[in-house]
């Protein structure tokens, strides 16, 4: 068994019909199961296709391409492509600049989230450092306040107090 179909289904019994439906294809065991047979005989198109894109014999690849001959343009088209090392090269370098591109712009993505994260916590900070100065603020105003209240206090009491000498010496020179 080297094709392995599988489809969703729902636990609770719901008959839906889904687009997702999955073959997974185990080339090594294809191959395996292919080494296995004296012959090559190619029972059907499937295992032609996956001896296609699995085989690198060259008797297995004849046998192929006499059994089915439309693969031959398909190899013939491999073939070429490997005979021109600077396109297959250039098509690389185009796809690996790409990636590089991508890697590049994933990565001032995700710096900028942080950035923006870490501006935000600063704006919050900002926000904290503000409340607690006019708190600090307040409370200054309310002991300056006090020290007011308790310097007209002390003024008073030191008026009094001379008021209670003169009155005390007053009563006694009398």
């Amino acid at each position: 068994m080297y094709c392995h179909y599988a489809e969703q289904t729902f636990n609770t019994g719901l008959k839906l019909e889904l687009l997702q439906k999955y073959v997974f294809v185990a080339l090594d065991i294809f191959q395996k199961n292919i080494q296995n047979k004296i012959t090559c005989k190619f029972e059907n198109k499937l295992e032609a296709w996956l001896t296609f894109l699995s085989e690198d014999d060259p008797e297995i690849i004849l046998k192929l391409i006499e059994t089915y001959p439309e693969f031959k343009a398909l190899y013939e088209d491999g073939y070429r492509l490997c005979l021109n090392i600077e396109e297959v090269m250039r098509m690389f370098s185009k796809e690996l600049a790409e990636l590089d591109k991508n890697t590049v712009q994933l990565m001032i993505d995700e710096m900028q989230d942080e950035l923006d994260e870490k501006n935000d916590i600063l704006a919050e900070m900002k926000i904290q450092i503000s409340e607690k100065d006019n708190a600090i603020s307040e409370i200054r105003t309310k002991l300056s306040e006090k020290d007011n209240a308790i310097s007209e206090k002390d003024h008073l009491i030191d008026e009094l107090t001379q008021k209670l000498q003169r009155l005390t010496e007053e009563l006694q020179n009398r």
